[in-house]
């Protein structure tokens, strides 16, 4: 039995959901995101919780329960707070800025890289070493902030590159020499 999709989903106030068929739509203050849900799993939606139900214990109804119950928790947290990652650029003369709504990062290549955001997608740098990635879809701010940590992973051996705050880099020793 699934202990993630028992748990019913608290509507906050300001918050308003609608299910058209199989698609969960969810406005809030911090924008509206939409989604196609697995016709397996029954949203009852109540004025201030959310539980899903599945029909049978079969193995792909057990599997898509607690999927269901997390992605449309997210959906709702999204649009409520919101969610953020943050990157640290490590290494001498590594940097990032803002040009307008692009993000440029200057890493030690022999050109700098730009990204521009996608919809729904915040971009801060409040010091030139550390990026903020913010967003309502907890999977899009994810996907961001991982194509921008793409370009200059972090590397064992002086631990420069681009990482996740409060990651840790496991470091490998070098070469001893005579």
């Amino acid at each position: 039995m699934s202990r993630i999709g028992n748990k019913p989903i608290a509507i906050p106030e300001g918050v308003e959901v609608t299910l058209n068929g199989h698609e969960l739509t969810v406005k809030g203050k911090n924008g509206e995101l939409t989604r196609t849900l697995n016709q397996i799993i029954k949203l009852n939606i109540s004025d201030d919780e959310i539980v899903c139900e599945r029909p049978d214990d079969s193995k792909e109804a057990r599997i898509q329960h607690g999927t269901t119950r997390s992605v449309v928790a997210n959906m709702v947290e999204g649009v409520h707070e919101g969610f953020q990652k943050q990157l640290e650029l490590v290494g001498v003369g590594y940097r990032a800025q803002k040009q307008g709504q692009n993000l440029v990062l200057n890493v030690g290549l022999s050109h700098s890289v730009e990204f521009e955001p996608e919809d729904g997608i915040e971009v801060e740098v409040p010091k030139n070493t550390i990026i903020i990635v913010k967003g309502a879809s907890k999977e899009r701010v994810g996907q961001f902030a991982a194509k921008v940590r793409e370009v200059r992973p972090p590397e064992p051996y002086k631990g420069k590159g681009i990482k996740y705050a409060g990651e840790h880099i496991r470091r490998k020793e070098g070469k001893t020499g005579k």
